[in-house]
């Protein structure tokens, strides 16, 4: 069992390795081929781990898929490769900050402000104002915020209630917070194709759903017409929600002790 004796040079090998895969995850992440990139790179773990034990029929059946996956990689990921190909040309990957940075924020800085975000939302339902706010869970949406509007202010009542105010250049479309952050707006999000869908929910509904069909967002929605609060998660809308119902889902999600 020589492939389970791990020197010093195979310990290196396998960390810049660890460490290729996940800058490149960190480039495709937010994109709708991110679960192609996990599904292929487990394929190619399990290859070498089968190559090692010497199951040829598995190993020759399993390189296969590797050989077609990396043709379908080279399709899907043709913008980030060549986003990745300019940086390298540029010889920008060592001056680039943050490239090797890892993310080491403290449970506090990443507890989302619940309060502010059902306050607004509360707010904009007396007075039937339209808004929808998409929250980032762990996919960044990278591809509907680069849509919009980069803001990057820090999250509070007042900044969504005057972003969604009638007059306000920015109101079409939607917000988009990441890490306690109004990161974009005016933001164009996919709408669901669900033939289910109820007719009488304009366009805001039907793209909170959507956008929850993809990844692991929040929606949140106020009705321009009724005034309701609605939010969706994994493309099911709750309807007619209180403040409070609005909050407690809200830290159930982002703010698990």
């Amino acid at each position: 069992m020589d492939f389970f004796k791990i020197g010093l040079l195979e310990f290196i090998d396998i960390s810049l390795v660890a460490l290729l895969i996940y800058q490149i995850y960190r480039l495709v992440k937010g994109t709708v081929a991110i679960n192609i990139f996990i599904g292929i790179s487990s394929i190619y773990i399990i290859w070498k781990i089968v190559s090692a034990l010497n199951f040829h029929l598995l190993s020759e059946i399993l390189g296969q898929f590797i050989g077609v996956g990396v043709f379908i990689l080279a399709v899907i990921f043709q913008q980030e490769l060549r986003k990745f190909l300019v940086i390298l040309g540029k010889g920008n990957i060592l001056k680039n900050k943050n490239f090797f940075k890892v993310n080491f924020a403290t449970k506090e800085e990443n507890m989302l402000k619940t309060e502010e975000i059902s306050k607004a939302c509360y707010n904009m339902s007396k007075s039937k104002t339209g808004a929808i706010i998409i929250i980032s869970k762990n996919d960044n949406l990278k591809p509907f915020i680069d849509s919009g509007v980069k803001i990057n202010s820090n999250l509070s009542s007042p900044l969504l209630e005057s972003i969604f105010y009638k007059n306000s250049p920015l109101h079409d479309g939607a917000i988009i917070i990441k890490n306690n952050k109004i990161v974009s707006v005016r933001c164009v999000l996919p709408v669901t194709n669900s033939t289910d869908f109820p007719g009488h929910l304009g366009m805001r509904h039907r793209a909170a759903v959507g956008i929850t069909e993809q990844n692991d967002s929040i929606a949140v929605i106020v009705s321009e017409e009724r005034g309701d609060i609605t939010y969706v998660k994994d493309g099911v809308m709750f309807k007619n929600r209180t403040k409070k119902q609005l909050e407690d889902f809200l830290n159930r999600i982002f703010n698990k002790k």
